[in-house]
């Protein structure tokens, strides 16, 4: 029988909670027969919601958590004094092992404080990043961090490379991933400080595929499989993704629509438009996960509905089985031994 894998959903978080959170609970569960979901929030709330669904009863339970952590709170005060949140509840839940993983889409300072001081980090991991797969004209690539680590340190540069790596070849099966440092040119004296000084480092590090770098333009080509950047870059490069695919989305349709020639090639082309279209829709790979941690935590957008939420709980399910944890402590554990020896 296939092992279980136990995923708490903060059902309070993100614009559409109780709603989506506990909608992607349902629909993971019916989807994979491993998945069983913990749902943390006020119980008659959920209650509630779950009495719209018919799902099997036994995978999907309710831990009541009195108290919600809201976006605008700040993180540190809000993890510290709101210890029955949703968010806080989940976590302690994967810090005691009754749980392998952490879905929300709440507060993301709440998350990423939460995960570092309530999960916490695995031994000899400087700085836990947040890392999203995002769409290119290959497949997918790694973005590494997006958001956790603002003023990153050359040498958690070289750690987000070596994490990127483990789960580009662990979870995605990519056997040597390009590991590429974002920068304005692709000469190697290019750059500001932060990768001028990391540009080498990433050079000299024998466990992992460095092509040099990167510029944003490349990266939907595909031009790596991690793209090594510190998280105020990471976000803009996100958002912009974000931000010119509706864009493009919108545009298109409106021309679909503007006489009637068109709308009949809108007809004709729209099977393989939407297919394409959908390649391109970066919610379908799920949350970005907070690697270097001692259990796993995701982070959906704000906006997630039900289909982001479903899909991450199934990343979380795959991280699980692939042992990701396992393998990323294992080598920060090899590297511990080496300085110390």
């Amino acid at each position: 029988m296939e092992e279980s894998v136990r995923v708490v959903v903060d059902a309070m978080g993100g614009d559409y909670a109780p709603v989506e959170p506990v909608h992607g609970a349902v629909e993971a569960v019916l989807a994979d027969e491993s998945v069983r979901v913990i749902l943390t929030g006020k119980r008659e709330v959920i209650e509630k919601e779950l009495a719209k669904y018919t799902y099997p009863k036994d995978r999907i339970e309710i831990v009541h958590a009195e108290e919600v952590i809201e976006t605008g709170e700040p993180p540190v005060n809000a993890i510290r004094r709101k210890k029955d949140s949703s968010i806080a509840v989940g976590m302690r839940l994967v810090k005691k092992g009754e749980a392998d993983a952490f879905v929300s889409s709440g507060s993301t300072g709440a998350v990423l404080v939460g995960g570092q001081l309530l999960v916490g980090r695995i031994r000899g991991v400087e700085r836990p990043p947040l890392a999203p797969l995002i769409p290119t004209e290959n497949g997918v690539a790694l973005l590494i961090d997006c958001g956790a680590n603002v003023d990153a340190r050359p040498s958690h540069l070289v750690q987000f490379a070596r994490m990127g790596s483990v789960y580009m070849k662990n979870v995605l099966g990519i056997e040597n991933p390009r590991v590429g440092i974002v920068n304005i040119g692709v000469e190697e004296e290019k750059g500001n400080a932060l990768v001028k000084e990391t540009y080498p480092l990433l050079k000299e590090c024998p466990d992992i595929n460095f092509v040099g770098s990167v510029e944003a333009r490349d990266i939907p080509a595909g031009a790596c499989d991690v793209v090594v950047c510190e998280a105020f870059v990471g976000n803009v490069i996100l958002k912009l993704y974000e931000g010119v695919g509706a864009t493009l989305i919108k545009k298109i349709k409106q021309g679909l629509m503007t006489s009637l020639r068109s709308k009949i090639g809108a007809i004709l082309i729209k099977p393989a438009l939407k297919e394409t279209v959908k390649t391109f829709d970066a919610t379908q790979y799920g949350g970005a996960p907070m690697l270097g941690l001692n259990g796993l935590v995701v982070k959906t957008h704000g906006s997630a509905k039900n289909g982001e939420i479903k899909n991450a709980i199934m990343q979380c399910a795959q991280f699980k089985k692939q042992h990701i944890s396992e393998i990323m402590r294992e080598l920060f554990r090899e590297e511990q031994n080496n300085q110390e020896g």
